[in-house]
């Protein structure tokens, strides 16, 4: 484990993880890793990145729908992997953890979901983070930073609490809003964002982060 630490946000909708984030990265002195993954998965499995960003996170099986369209996909040793009717959101999933531990052992970082604090485990350069709120005060949030009707947004928060939760059971027979997992939970809904930062930064700093 040579890399600077890594922190990791798990962040319901509505909680502000994109925001804290690249904040935290920033203060720490990392980099923020978000967009990145799902690029770096993209380019090994031979997928354009738009269609691979369009299914990141939400709907996995929605990736393996194009990867399947293409026929085949490629070999990290070299050449080309026919893709099976076994390609499926466990193959997307592995390379997603290869790339989370990959940071963790090279320039380190802040990686935003991806069940990172799973992949990453106990980790003694890891600090994991969740952030959560209830459902109300996270839907002001949204309404508020997007504009948008409210009944719109409650149904888009719903549906995206519920996709991600259900890839980190499926994927890891856990309950991603589960406190065991997790060093520091945080209520961002109760909070100014900057005691947020505060919070996880000094905590990092404790982990020897930074």
């Amino acid at each position: 484990m040579s890399g600077a630490g890594v922190v990791t946000i798990s962040a319901s909708y509505g909680a502000g993880g994109d925001l804290v984030g690249p904040a935290v990265a920033a203060r720490l002195g990392l980099v923020f890793h978000d967009r990145a993954i799902p690029a770096q998965v993209a380019g090994r499995l031979g997928v354009p990145l738009a269609e691979a960003e369009a299914n990141d996170e939400n709907v996995a099986r929605g990736l393996w729908r194009i990867v399947a369209s293409l026929g085949t996909m490629p070999d990290p040793m070299g050449g080309v992997v026919p893709v099976t009717e076994q390609l499926d959101e466990r193959t997307f999933r592995l390379q997603t953890e290869r790339v989370v531990r990959e940071i963790a052992d090279g320039q380190g970082g802040v990686v935003l979901g991806r069940a990172a604090a799973l992949v990453l485990g106990d980790r003694p350069d890891a600090l994991h983070v969740r952030l959560d709120g209830p459902e109300e005060r996270r839907l002001d949030a949204v309404v508020a930073r997007f504009g948008r009707p409210r009944d719109e947004m409650r149904r888009e928060l719903r549906a995206n609490d519920a996709a991600r939760e259900g890839y980190v059971r499926r994927s890891y027979r856990v309950d991603a809003t589960s406190p065991r997992i997790y060093h520091l939970v945080i209520d961002s809904t109760a909070l100014p964002q900057q005691t947020v930062v505060d919070l996880v930064v000094e905590a990092a700093r404790a982990r020897g982060i930074g």
